[in-house]
């Protein structure tokens, strides 16, 4: 079609024709930007090519690394039933090659090799001049990922463990590992969850603490659990999980359930239980998170436990989420609110980690493009980044173990709740990737709620923080970073484990320990590598440091309030679990 004024093509198309161009881009690359690897490839080996003293010295490295492997060789010629001497097991803690067969000929041979490699990429890949520092990282964990795949560990012929398996049992760790995985592509082919998880049913064997589903809106369950000691404190706590994830994640097996702990210590708790959005929810914002989620369920709560504060808690999305909504509280007079709990939140995105690696323009666009299609993202394409920030430990290692092994892993409640994905409505997920990781308009105080910026400066209550040390989704330096946002009262905590792990961290579970500070309302700010260094080591869980603080900006221990009860506006609407956990 043409303007018959000037010819030209009419701009009406223009768009739908982009439109169905990215649509089809994203589904070829699985929403995967190839542009911005190719942009980050040519930043580097243009650079590398105009950088002759950094070309001499990896050429010069690479020749001495060939000098060890020819070593390597040439002793193994001499005596091939003799294991390497000194074997070299570097990177460090690189538990692939931990077993003993690896030193012996010819497999301390392929572990040369696959070290050698990924020492001279490591080198490539750093201090190259006039590269883009984000390239420089994309580039290293690019040639990671390729390295990961190429690893001697991942080949039945050139794993020693493998094959020493496979003789004793004549084939049959092989025979399982083809079932294994026949099975797992059954499952995944029909949409089927993983082998085992069907051992961790929501309701009967995970999310089981008691209580009822006391508000039900077009976007939460709000969950009241049951006391379980004859007297609470007066003031309840609510907790906001990500909608990431089901929020079960702090209600998994009784042993180790966040909530169940919390009840127990005299708390009254509520939580929120978010539904599972599809197609027809795809212009919900973070506007309506805010609304139907946070201030829907602040006021159910007031209206349940009238007459005191809240103490609300947010985990990872959630607490970011928090953080917004107690701002634009502060900033409007709402002082319902007695502390903030953000536990493995982000407020500040300059500094991310490597989940930065998979957001920025190129990106956000393709996936922008592929939600315009479906209306949300779904769980598999974002777990599936998640599994690259750790794939020997979440694809190589399982793959080893199940499909070549035959061992089977065995499920847990955390691996079975990870696996039960939910699905994130297009609009919300673009404002947040735009906003926050792109933009930083938190941090910068241009976030926007009910038309007017927010700045978590303006958050008074007392703010207890939990960051976790190997944190690949919020690492810890960047949720330390509240410190430089806010002069409020501000309680920090570094545990040990995960962004996962590390905050389902129940007393007595072995090899934990933290470290907690608080900086008075107003103090100076102390760098949290000066911090780390310098505050004690506490063993086991967090938690009761996290009950303890809570009870002291607690009143006295009054009776329980009533679950469900007419007159507080508020009545049954179920049992806990729910209905939207389900979905």
């Amino acid at each position: 079609m043409t303007n018959k004024k000037n010819g030209n093509i009419d701009s009406a198309i223009n768009p739908k024709l982009d439109g169905d161009a990215h649509v089809a881009w994203a589904q070829a690359w699985s929403s995967i930007s190839p542009e911005t690897s190719l942009l980050a490839w040519v930043d580097w080996a243009s650079h590398l090519a105009n950088s002759p003293g950094k070309q001499a010295e990896l050429l010069a490295f690479a020749a001495s690394l060939s000098e060890q492997w020819m070593a390597v060789l040439k002793k193994n010629r001499a005596n091939p039933n003799r294991g390497a001497t000194a074997p070299d097991r570097s990177p460090v803690n690189d538990r692939r090659f931990n077993d003993p067969a690896w030193d012996q000929w010819p497999y301390d041979l392929f572990r040369s090799s696959f070290v050698n490699q990924t020492k001279w990429w490591e080198q490539a890949t750093q201090g190259v001049w006039g590269v883009d520092p984000k390239h420089q990282r994309l580039l290293a964990f690019g040639a990671k990922q390729w390295l990961e795949m190429l690893s001697p560990a991942n080949a039945a012929v050139f794993n020693p463990v493998v094959l020493k398996r496979t003789i004793a049992e004549q084939g049959a760790n092989l025979a399982r590992g083809t079932s294994n995985f026949l099975d797992d592509l059954r499952r995944q082919l029909s949409g089927q969850p993983p082998a085992g998880t069907e051992n961790f049913v929501v309701g009967r064997d995970v999310a089981v603490t008691e209580g009822k589903v006391v508000l039900r809106n077009r976007l939460i369950e709000l969950i009241q659990y049951t006391p379980t000691t004859e007297k609470v404190h007066p003031e309840p706590i609510m907790i906001i999980p990500a909608w990431i994830m089901k929020y079960y994640v702090l209600d998994l097996s009784p042993h180790n359930s966040l909530i169940r702990y919390l009840v127990a210590q005299g708390h009254t708790v509520f939580c929120i239980s978010w539904r599972n959005p599809d197609a027809e929810d795809r212009d919900l914002g973070m506007d309506e998170y805010l609304e139907f989620g946070l201030h829907a369920a602040l006021d159910a709560v007031t209206s349940v436990v009238p007459g005191h504060g809240v103490h609300a808690a947010g985990y990872c999305l959630g607490g970011t989420l928090l953080a917004i909504g107690a701002s634009a509280m502060a900033r409007d007079g709402d002082t319902r609110l007695v502390s903030v709990s953000l536990l493995a939140a982000q407020t500040d995105f300059s500094e991310p980690g490597e989940l930065s690696l998979f957001i920025n323009e190129s990106q956000v666009a393709l996936l922008e493009a592929s939600m315009a299609q479906t209306g949300y993202l779904t769980s598999d394409q974002m777990s599936g980044a998640f599994q690259l920030l750790r794939s020997y430990d979440l694809i190589w290692s399982r793959m080893i173990d199940e499909y070549l092994l035959g061992d089977r892993r065995p499920m847990t409640d955390l691996m079975a709740w990870n696996a039960d994905g939910t699905r994130l409505p297009a609009k919300m997920h673009s404002q947040y990737l735009r906003r926050l990781y792109l933009n930083n308009d938190l941090s910068a105080g241009r976030y926007p709620v009910t038309g007017r910026p927010v700045s978590v400066g303006d958050i008074a209550v007392p703010v207890f923080c939990v960051g976790t040390a190997s944190d690949h989704i919020a690492p810890w330096r960047s949720v330390y970073k509240l410190h430089l946002l806010s002069s409020a009262e501000l309680t920090f905590v570094l545990t040990t484990g995960g962004h996962n792990g590390g905050i389902v961290s129940e007393p007595g579970r072995g090899k934990r320990q933290y470290q907690i500070h608080t900086r008075a309302a107003g103090d100076g700010y102390m760098a949290p590598d000066e911090w780390q260094a310098t505050m004690q080591t506490h063993p086991d869980s967090w938690w009761p440091a996290w009950s303890a603080w809570l009870r002291e900006r607690s009143g006295d221990v009054v009776a329980p309030p009533l679950i469900g009860a007419e007159s507080s506006g508020y009545p049954t609407v179920c049992d806990a679990p729910g209905e939207y956990v389900r979905n």
